[in-house]
């Protein structure tokens, strides 16, 4: 892979994919699935894990197949509905995996699961006081995002559509618009991505990253799902790096006009 390094929190990665754990039909293609997708950050859900009896061998497949690949676990708080839920699971995913990474989800709507912005912040800001590195899951709203950086966020998680939908970006203004005011944060789209062209045009807009679940452990083939991913992905950042034309509102001739002189070399 060709992509270019990032630094969340510090930590420089090789990967831009994030991928999560949930839904894959087996432990082994979960963890062939990891390995094609190249990913350097795995998510799992603590309250899945608990609802399972702790360890049924789903964990020991994740931190498994992280070993091999030096990547780090991202565990996350989805199920919360409160602030205070969110922040007590925190804390017992530190304990369980030793790690400050948390990936914060508060949600507020049962509908579409958009994130409480209220709750978010309020759970954010005691959680970096406790030492944690928050990723929080997000909207595309500006102001909620400088909210979460004021409190200490230092890397933002905005959803590109609601959870699993797999509509991929459903307004790419307000995520270019992120970009634009917010030059120097870490942003990676959570949530709604659905085909590989979904994450290359996340990518194509200068955002940093993307983390997906839904899209590769439902498909047919995760596996190849999780290869086709990666390569969009890489190739969605060397295309913003490359400097993407600007869309024209009229065409514009790619070739000398007929009868204006020109030197050939």
């Amino acid at each position: 892979m060709t992509t270019s390094h990032w630094a969340p929190y510090g930590v420089e990665l090789g990967s831009r994919f994030l991928l999560g754990t949930a839904g894959y039909p087996s432990p082994r293609v979960l963890a062939d699935s990891i390995a094609a997708s190249a990913a350097q950050v795995v998510t799992v859900g603590l309250k899945r894990t608990l609802a399972a009896g702790g360890d049924n061998g789903f964990v020991d497949i994740v931190l498994g197949a992280l070993q091999e690949r030096g990547a780090r676990l991202l565990p996350n708080t989805a199920g919360c509905r409160t602030a205070r839920e969110a922040i007590t699971l925190a804390h017992m995913a530190r304990e369980l995996y030793g790690t400050a990474w948390i990936k914060l989800e508060v949600v507020g709507d049962e509908h579409t699961l958009q994130p409480d912005p209220w709750g978010t912040v309020e759970a954010a800001s005691q959680l970096i006081r406790d030492g944690f590195a928050v990723f929080p899951y997000c909207t595309d709203d500006l102001v909620t995002c400088q909210r979460l950086l004021d409190v200490g966020c230092q890397v933002l998680m905005p959803w590109g559509a609601p959870i699993g939908s797999g509509q991929g970006l459903l307004n790419p203004f307000a995520l270019r618009t992120l970009r634009a005011r917010l030059p120097g944060v870490p942003l990676v789209v959570d949530a709604g991505i659905g085909a590989p062209s979904h994450a290359a045009q996340a990518m194509e807009l200068g955002l940093d990253a993307v983390l997906l679940n839904s899209a590769v452990s439902q498909a047919t083939d995760p596996v190849r799902m999780a290869r086709a991913f990666a390569l969009a992905i890489d190739a969605g950042r060397a295309a913003f790096e490359a400097g993407v034309m600007a869309p024209q509102s009229m065409a514009v001739a790619s070739t000398p006009v007929p009868g204006h002189p020109f030197l050939i070399g």
